[in-house]
């Protein structure tokens, strides 16, 4: 079953990339919102700081002031970070991963895992389908909500080489959603009749973003929290084998097109069946099981990827243009509500299954 619909390739220049000056007011903007969501997040630590990055640059956007040049000048600073700096966040982030805390969760945990990971990942793809969103919106949103957020949204757009604003609406919904599970799953701790332990493993199978899973297990206390890094992270080892999976079916779909005689071949070009970023990510996984990297190293790294991830996604915010959603926001927004009571409702009936 193919994932990905199949469009007409997108001819890039062959004079090579912009000049770096081109992307220096871009690039600057984006330090700028990367300082202003760390602000915010000192100020309310319940506010995960690349959340803030995520509304910060959709606020900018369209800001009477700023917005022509988030949208000309500072536009391709911009992109530079919601691409390049993503692919490097998503390298770093697999420095928070060991192989020993895969094993450490138990077989049954892992299968748990593996399964609420396959439907919402299927359930929401096939249901965005239906509802007729498009281009890569589906598969997009079925990435953020199944495996890591908006760092997986945008390393499965880099192995699509997805729409900008399909990787922006999605990170945009999925964040927000995440978001609001900051709020509303503590409520249902007690109603559900949850232990902590049991309500970690619930949000870190459940819930988005690192983050924000941080930010929701924490007030559970600490026993809670571990137990959620350590779903969440399970998660998170995921993102290869999905990365893989989907650059794999775009190099299927692009061979039998080549060999399809109505297509030109001039212009095509095969994607990697594993992107380089994804081969950086599990490179990091086996250098932090090793345990050769200090604590001091991994503490500098993780604060490196949290401000290279915090500025790719200010970068994505910047390209949400809210009017141009309204054709499709009401689609939008059913597929997330969807995949939500999805994402939530599998993971509950797992974690009473598994404990």
């Amino acid at each position: 079953m193919a994932l990905l619909r199949e469009r007409p390739t997108r001819h890039r220049p062959l004079t090579g990339t912009p000049a770096a000056p081109g992307k220096l007011p871009g690039l600057t903007l984006a330090v700028l919102g990367v300082a202003a969501a760390w602000g915010i997040h000192r100020l309310v630590p319940a506010v995960p700081m690349l959340t803030a990055a995520v509304v910060l640059g959709i606020v900018v956007a369209h800001l009477p002031l700023v917005r022509t040049t988030v949208r000309g000048a500072a536009r391709p600073g911009l992109t530079f970070a919601g691409k390049r700096l993503m692919r490097v966040g998503i390298v770093l982030l697999g420095l928070k991963l060991s192989l020993d805390d895969v094993l450490g969760i138990g077989w049954a945990t892992v299968l748990m895992v593996l399964a609420v990971v396959a439907a919402t990942f299927f359930g929401t793809w096939w249901l965005g389908r239906k509802m007729g969103l498009p281009g890569d919106q589906p598969l997009l949103i079925a990435t953020g909500y199944s495996i890591c957020g908006a760092s997986a949204i945008g390393a499965v757009a880099e192995a699509t080489d997805s729409d900008e604003r399909d990787t922006a609406t999605s990170v945009a919904l999925v964040t927000l959603c995440g978001t609001l599970a900051i709020a509303v799953l503590p409520l249902l701790h007690g109603p559900l009749g949850l232990t902590d332990a049991e309500f970690g493993r619930w949000v870190g199978a459940s819930v988005h973003d690192v983050g924000q899973v941080v930010a929701t297990a924490q007030t559970a206390g600490p026993g809670a929290l571990g137990e959620a890094v350590l779903v969440k992270l399970m998660r998170v080892a995921l993102l290869a084998p999905l990365v893989a999976a989907v650059a794999l079916s775009v190099r299927h779909r692009r061979r039998a097109a080549l060999a399809a005689p109505e297509v030109p071949a001039t212009g095509q070009k095969r994607p990697p069946v594993v992107p380089l970023f994804v081969v950086g990510f599990l490179a990091m996984v086996l250098l932090r099981s090793t345990g050769w990297v200090p604590g001091i190293g991994l503490d500098v790294a993780q604060h490196a990827q949290e401000l290279l991830l915090a500025a790719a996604l200010f970068g994505l915010g910047s390209a949400v243009h809210l009017p141009s959603l309204t054709r499709t926001g009401g689609r939008v927004a059913g597929l997330g509500l969807c995949a939500w009571v999805v994402v939530a409702g599998v993971s509950y009936g797992g974690v009473l299954l598994t404990t």
